[in-house]
Order: structure tokens, then sequence, then C-alpha cells
């Protein structure tokens, strides 16, 4: 035989046998995802973010990452995502972790809390002060790792079927609201309750509930809660930056190479300030239709009404922190953020924004 022939046959002999042992390698690193969420199909914003976040993981990594994504009831209740993901049936949910306050309050300080954190200030939290830690410490009793994924910045106040003038007109009524927020609520005595968004409306037009809040304009246009009250009020303190979360199966995430993790945390970093560019660019447009368009009253709510918001916020947090240790360190931390970040961004950024305004209004 030739030598040139030998080292051709060779070479396709190497060629092929690299083939058949890599190809079973490549398959064998393909990663499976099912992700559950909260939210309803193709819902603006926080659906259709989570299921923009789904998407680019399979187009980054050339489809590699293969995620099936499942809106809430598809798979399983919108409220079920939890146990779906920490039992391991599923690998993955895209939620607000605040839902899950029931199985430790320190969960509720990672979506939003009454009087908590901005979103600039959120993500200063997370990402630079310690958040991050202490929301693992949380999760990983539960058997789960969590990553910002979303943010829809600082809630409207709710919709209401009568005037809300003072902390009297809060008394014996039905609203829906979650988290530490509906805590506060039932402090002034409300009767708060706990709904997924896909219930929201019919609970709304029957009568069931009397309020509710849900996201802001663009999302509350879609809803049509314009059709079962009238006034609309501003700003909310329940969830002043609502953080939006990817949580992960522990023992999945772990079985993860590193460069992998890497790469799902940088596509959830990326949708984090996506989906509060969104939030941010179509709020005001929405807004103006409400109210031009379907006749909605737009309400503030009073130094009388916010006080007393805050005397209630006092009390929850009083309770909150007699939990665990654990729980006063989530909150001791998200207070210490609230004051550093939040005392700058008042002396810099807010100021700015309103001598700007007061200029441009001139």
């Amino acid at each position: 035989m030739k030598r040139r022939d030998f080292m051709t046959k060779a070479g396709l002999g190497g060629v092929a046998t690299a083939t058949a042992l890599a190809t079973p390698a490549i398959a064998q690193d393909r990663i499976e995802i099912a992700m559950v969420s909260t939210w309803p199909r193709d819902f603006p914003g926080l659906g259709t973010g989570a299921q923009r976040f789904a998407k680019r993981l399979g187009d980054v990594s050339d489809g590699r990452i293969q995620v099936t994504y499942y809106a809430a009831g598809e798979r399983v209740g919108a409220f079920d995502s939890f146990d779906e993901v920490a039992s391991g049936n599923a690998q993955a949910y895209h939620a607000a972790d605040y839902y899950w306050k029931g199985k430790h309050p320190g969960w509720a300080y990672f979506t939003a809390v009454p009087f908590g954190l901005s979103y600039v200030e959120m993500n200063s939290w997370i990402n630079w002060m310690g958040g991050q830690e202490l929301w693992d410490e949380v999760a990983g009793e539960f058997g789960l790792k969590c990553l910002a994924c979303g943010n829809t910045g600082v809630q409207w106040g709710g919709w209401f079927n009568k005037e809300i003038n003072s902390a009297e007109d809060l008394k014996g009524l039905k609203m829906r609201i979650p988290g530490l927020g509906g805590d506060v609520m039932a402090k002034l005595g409300a009767s708060p309750v706990s709904l997924p968004g896909g219930q929201i409306y019919e609970n709304l037009v029957s009568g069931a509930i009397e309020a509710t809040e849900w996201v802001g304009p663009w999302n509350d246009e879609a809803m049509k809660f314009y059709e079962a009250t009238k006034y609309y009020y501003y700003p909310g303190m329940h969830e002043p930056a609502s953080q939006l979360a990817a949580g992960f199966n522990a023992s999945f995430w772990g079985s993860l190479s590193e460069t992998d993790r890497n790469l799902i945390t940088a596509v959830a970093q990326a949708e984090n300030d996506n989906i509060m560019s969104e939030y941010n660019a179509k709020n005001g447009a929405a807004l103006e239709r409400l109210v031009d368009e379907q006749g909605v009253v737009v309400r503030e709510f009073n130094e009388e009404v916010y006080e007393a918001f805050g005397r209630g916020s006092a009390e929850v947090y009083a309770e909150v922190v007699e939990h665990s240790s654990l729980a006063r360190r989530v909150h001791e931390s998200m207070v210490a953020a609230r004051k550093t970040v939040g005392e700058y961004q008042q002396l810099n950024d807010v100021e700015y924004v309103l001598k700007r305004n007061a200029v441009l209004e001139g």
C-alpha cells in the first residue's frame, strides 16, 4: 500500500473513530428542562418574558439546552410550581417568589415587600450586597436555586370599587393582594385574598373580591379590570419592585457544569433587565389609554392612608423577624441596602428627575 493511501485511510479512520466517540458525548451533553410557571401563556411581560427566557436558553446554546415551557395550568396549577420543582418533577419554574411566603417569610423579600426596594436598589442588593447569598440560603432549605429573572418596577396600588380616603375605608374590604402586602392589609382590617393572575378577573366581576392589585397599567389594561372597578390608585406600597425569579431544582442545578450554570445565569440577568425595560416602555401609553378610552379614574393614596400602610408594615415586620434567625438576617440586610442605596438614589437620580422635569415643564 502506498504511504499516501495508508495515511489517507488512517486519517479517515481517525475521523470516523473520533466521530463515533464524540457523538454519544454530545448527545449525553444535551440538557432537557421542563419549566413550569405561575403566569398565563402569552400574558404580556410576565408570561412573554418567561417564554422568552426559556427560548433564549435554547438559542444561546445552539439547541443543546432544550426547555419545554408550561404556562400556569398546562402541567400544574400556578401555585403548585414550587412543589413541582422542589420535588424534581420539573427542573425549573418562573414565578414571583413571594407566593411561597407561607413556607418561609424570607421568600417575600426576593420578590417585593412593603416599603422595600426599588428596582435599582433590588439589583444592588442581590448582586453586590449579599442578597443573592441570603436567597441561596432560603432556597437551599427547600432544595432550590433561584436567579433574578425580570422585574415590573413599582406596582400600582390597585383597583377599587370605591374611593379610599382613609384607613377606615379599607376595613372589611375583600382584596386580592399576596405577599407581605396582603399581611399589611389584614393588619388594617381588610380581608386579603391570594389568587393567581388567571383567576382575578372572574372573581372581581362576580363580586367575590371588591378590589385587586396586579401589576401596573400595561398588564392591568390587558386584564380589563376597568370593566369591574372604577378607581385606580397609585403608588403601591406593597410591591416597589417586583422581582421575578427563575427557580431551579438544586440537585439538577448542581449536576450542571460550571459553564452551563454561568450561561443560564447570564441569560437570566439579561432577561431581568429586558423585562423591566419593556414595562418602562409600555406602562405610560397604557395608562393614557385607560384614562382616555376607558374612563378610568386615577387617584393617589393620601398621606393618611400611606401612614396607615406604614403602621401596618411595622407590625408585619415585627412578626417576620421573630420567625427565625434567617428571616431576621434577610430583613436586616434588605433594610441596610434600602438605606445605603436609597439615600444615594434620592440625592442623585430622584433629585435630577424632579429638577429636569421642573425645568422642562416651566
